[in-house]
Parts: structure tokens; C-alpha cells; sequence
């Protein structure tokens, strides 16, 4: 469920194109005689768990089968835990191939699929809240990060972090310095290793969702001791990766040196989501959403989104229509601009989160389509100028990040725990034009609901929250440099804060919602 109710009207066409372009990405397969559901990727026929773990954030609005995925995935994982990246039942290499066999698959060079299965088994225990199945799913879940900091693939004993081939940012093929003939997939002696921080990000998160599951059922040896992990990955990776500005694509374990770019400039599009994740401090956060802002006003691109920026020169990975702009070489995806909204919602950049959304609405409202990437001239991706046997107008990797970023970061509604039994609740509208907004959201899978309306006046906002037994954590963007005087809680006079984020000014108040709550803020100019 997401119904929606603002003062301009604009925000809900929005919404539902969205929810329009994540149902059109639903796919069902029978695997092992059981019904497999789950969401597939734009550039291609199969289900895989990378591009389904993210869209989970968009579909759990109205999809009840969260689970189906996430067992399928489960039940096919290796001794070591290891984790396939995708399964199809579709030919894939048309129109050579016409076999309809179940195919599963492990890209070699990738080392994001284990913590991307965190990932998904907590959003689908978060909407479902079932605990009995998530208790019996943990093992599985830790064996998978088990498997990323054990292989000599994928950890780098030395220094104690994630390792992957030399690929751009997270995709799934290597720098082979002219060494195979087309793409290369396949790790090799002559493999060129070293440390990606979006991979350190994601094992970070991952570790920290473990130790939130393991404190949920009662085992706080087991959440003290993954919550000892994640800290000593945070720490490790921004000591290291961290340059001043952002994230250094790729940490060099292997000497190469690839002419033509200035590999020490290279932004690549996992920096937002290495904020979204909580790898990033407040600090690097505000450096990293400065240097976007900075490259919105000197790049040549309609939006800030880069796979890679800048790109590589042409061809030098394989194949030749990987010319600088296209795919992740320095495409423009959604994904990244979603990414990108959410974390600056959350780090005091209020006004530049609400102008990338606004930027996606009007794309999306005026096609009626939405690509996995786009040219810098915001031409969009063909199957021709990709390396990918589909080109879907109806990308749900990137169209979920946007609505990521409207739900929690200018919504700002944050479930912090499953079935919204403790929510964070932090709109964000005061940013924009709009003065009332209405809005409720729940999951499909377990019918769980939290809304509020919100009603903002001179001097004063009215707010009524919707839930059932909820705790809330208020965290209420005020208007330009106010501060709040006094709050009423279903009448009472209530205790506050007003904390500043950056040069945004916020009022914070916690209680409890049974059923529904009036909150009203006194506020004025500092």
C-alpha cells in the first residue's frame, strides 16, 4: 500500500509510475517444483539477487511474496556459502539459444552477491515480520558473509577488507589490459586485484543487519559480535578509501596503470549508496554530496547520476561500444540519482534531495518510460548501446531508488525494526513548496501500516500519525533557521530537541502511536 494525498497533486502520478514500472518487473518461475516470485532486472530475463535486493525497497509496498526469492536463493547456496547471482528458466542468448533449462550462475569476478542476500532476507523479514523464518534463515546468512571474509577471492588478509577484480564500481567485468577478446567474466592468474569500498559498504551494512537480527531474537553474543565486525570494516575501509572528497573507486592491490584517466578523480556511483549503508560518517557524507554538487555544475550531463565519472576511455574492457558515457562507463542511472536523493535527505542537503527527485519526476512524466541508464545527453540506453540483451523501459533498480529516496528520506518514513513497530519518522517538506500532505504506507506481505497527515502553517505544524502500537522517533524538518518553542502530544506538553544537521534545523520528539496521535509544534525564526 502507498496512498498518497499532497497539496500540488504532482507527487502521486509520480508514486504510482513507479509502482506501475516495479509491477511490470515481476516475474514468476517455477524452480524445484516450487512457485518463484521475485523481481528481475531491466538489462535482462533472469532473477538475480542483486537487482531483486534493492527492488525489494519499492515492491515490498505491494507484492506479498517476499520470501519465495530469498529461499531460492538459500536453498541453492554452496557448502562455503557461497551465493548464485541470478536464476532463469529464459533463453538468453537469442536467437542462438532456445533451451529453456533452469540456469543458475556465479559471475567470478563478483564480490557483492553474498551481503546483497543479507540484504533481501531482511527487507522480506522486515514486511513480513516473521520471525520463526528469519531464526531459521541466520545461519544461511552468516555463512554467506562467513564465505566473503574467508575465500582468498574475495578478503584481503593484509588489509582486512574486501577484494574484487579490477571491474567499474560493482558490475561484473574486469580490466584484462587487452588480455580476452570480448568482456571478461573469469578470474585468472593474470587477474588485477584490489579493494572496492562499495563492497566494504555492503558487507559493512550486512554485518550490522545481522547483529540488529541476532539482538531482535536474543542473542546479544552473537549481535556483539557481528556489530565488532562492521565497526572494524567502517573503520578499516574510510581509513583507507576515503581521500578527502570520496571514495576511491578502486584501491590498487595489483600495480596497473590504465592511460588516458585520472584513475585518482574517478567518482564512481556506489559512493551515495556507501552513505545509505552507514559505512560513511556524517562527515564524508557531507564532503561526498559537496563533491557531487560540484560535478552537477562542471560536467557536461543532465544529472549528477555517473556510473563512473570520469570515464574510461573507449573499448579498453573489452568491447567497443563501451565508449565514455555508455553503461556504467559513465552512463547516468537513477539507481545512482535514488541513492544519491536518499543520502542527501538524511545528511542536511534537503533542497539539492528534493531537486533530484523533482529531476526524475518530470523525466519519468513526460516518456511514460524509465532505462537503467541514460547517455549524458540523457538520450536513453538501447540494447544496441549496452552489453545486455534487453533494454526494459521499465527499470525498477533505478525507479525503486527514487522511491526509496520519496518514501524515506523526503516522506521520511524509516521502519526500525519489522511491521513499523518502531518507526523514524522524519518529513522532510518544509524543503519544498508543499503545505499539506497526506500520506500511509504499508506491506503487502503482512498488512502492517504507518501514515501521518501533515499540515504546515506559519508558525505552526500540525501532525497526525497512523499506526498500531507503534514507538515514533519524530525528527521534523522546520522552515529556513526555526526552532521549535513548544510540542503537544495528544495535548500534553511534551519534551524536545532541536538539533541542527548542517545548516537544516530540526525539532526531534519521541512517543508512542496507538492507533492514532496529534503532534503540534510551536515554532519561530531563530
Amino acid at each position: 500500500m502507498l496512498h498518497l494525498k499532497t497539496s500540488s497533486g504532482v507527487w502521486e502520478k509520480f508514486c504510482a509510475q513507479i509502482l506501475d514500472f516495479l509491477k511490470a518487473d515481476l516475474i514468476t518461475m517455477p524452480i524445484e517444483g516450487a512457485r518463484v516470485r521475485g523481481f528481475r532486472s531491466p538489462d535482462t530475463p533472469a532473477l538475480w539477487i542483486r537487482d531483486h535486493s534493492d527492488m525489494l525497497r519499492g515492491g515490498k509496498y505491494f507484492e506479498p511474496d517476499m520470501q519465495s526469492a530469498v529461499n531460492c536463493f538459500a536453498h541453492t547456496q554452496a557448502a562455503n556459502g557461497r551465493i548464485f547471482d541470478y536464476v532463469t528458466i529464459f533463453p538468453e542468448k537469442l536467437p542462438g539459444e532456445r533451451e529453456n533449462w533452469e540456469k543458475w550462475v556465479r559471475v567470478p569476478v563478483e564480490a557483492d552477491v553474498e551481503y546483497r542476500f543479507v540484504k533481501a532476507a531482511y527487507l522480506a523479514w522486515q514486511a513480513t515480520g516473521d520471525d520463526e523464518w528469519i531464526a531459521q534463515l541466520l545461519p544461511q546468512l552468516e555463512r554467506a558473509l562467513h564465505y566473503m571474509r574467508s575465500s582468498p577471492l574475495r578478503w584481503d588478509q593484509k588489509h582486512q577488507l574486501v577484494q574484487r577484480p579490477y571491474t567499474i564500481d560493482t558490475w561484473d567485468f574486469d580490466y584484462t589490459a587487452g588480455r580476452s577478446p570480448w568482456l571478461n567474466f573469469q578470474i585468472t592468474d593474470q587477474t588485477y586485484w584490489g579493494i572496492f569500498h562499495g563492497d566494504n559498504s555492503g558487507f559493512y551494512e550486512a554485518a550490522e543487519l545481522l547483529a540488529k537480527l541476532h539482538s531482535h531474537l536474543g542473542d546479544e553474543e552473537s549481535a556483539a559480535r557481528w556489530a565488532e565486525t562492521a565497526a572494524g570494516v567502517r573503520s578499516r575501509a574510510n581509513a583507507l578509501l576515503f581521500d578527502g572528497r570520496f571514495y576511491t573507486h578502486f584501491f590498487k592491490l595489483t600495480p596497473v596503470t590504465i592511460a588516458g584517466v585520472d584513475e585518482a578523480a574517478q567518482l564512481s556511483m556506489s559512493n551515495p549508496m556507501a552513505i545509505n549503508r552507514g559505512m560513511a560518517t556524517h562527515a564524508i557524507a557531507v564532503a561526498i554530496l559537496n563533491e557531487y554538487q560540484r560535478r552537477q555544475q562542471t560536467a557536461k550531463a543532465f544529472a549528477p547520476w555517473f556510473g563512473i565519472d570520469p570515464a574510461f576511455p573507449g573499448g579498453i574492457f573489452g568491447d567497443e561500444i563501451l565508449v565514455p558515457g555508455a553503461y556504467i562507463n559513465g552512463g547516468i542511472f537513477p539507481l545512482c540519482g535514488g541513492e544519491l536523493a536518499r543520502a542527501a535527505f538524511e545528511h542536511g542537503f534537503e533542497h539539492f534531495g528534493y531537486k533530484t527527485l523533482e529531476l526524475y519526476r518530470n523525466m519519468i512524466a513526460a516518456s511514460g518510460e524509465t532505462y537503467l541508464w541514460y547517455f549524458p545527453d540523457s538520450t536513453a540506453s538501447s540494447i544496441e548501446t549496452s552489453t545486455s540483451p534487453e533494454a526494459m523501459p521499465t527499470d525498477g533498480w533505478g525507479s525503486s531508488a527514487m522511491l526509496y529516496a520519496f518514501v524515506e528520506g523526503l516522506c521520511g518514513i524509516q521502519d526500525l525494526e519489522h511491521s513499523f513497530r518502531r518507526v523514524r519518522c522524519a518529513p522532510r517538506w518544509a524543503a519544498t513548496e508543499e503545505r499539506q500532505v497526506e500520506i500511509k504506507v504499508g506491506y503487502a506481505a503482512s498488512g502492517a501500516t504507518f501514515g501521518y497527515r501533515y499540515h504546515l502553517q506559519e508558525g505552526m505544524l500540525q501532525m497526525q500519525l497512523a499506526a498500531s502500537g507503534a514507538r515514533v522517533e519524530l525528527q521534523i524538518l522546520l522552515p529556513g533557521n526555526s526552532q521549535a518553542r513548544s510540542v503537544r502530544w495528544n495535548g500534553e506538553a511534551v519534551a524536545f530537541e532541536n538539533r541542527e544537521v548542517e545548516t537544516s534545523h530540526y525539532v526531534e520528539v519521541q512517543g508512542k502511536v496507538t492507533n492514532t496521535a496529534e503532534v503540534i509544534i510551536q515554532f519561530e525564526s531563530a
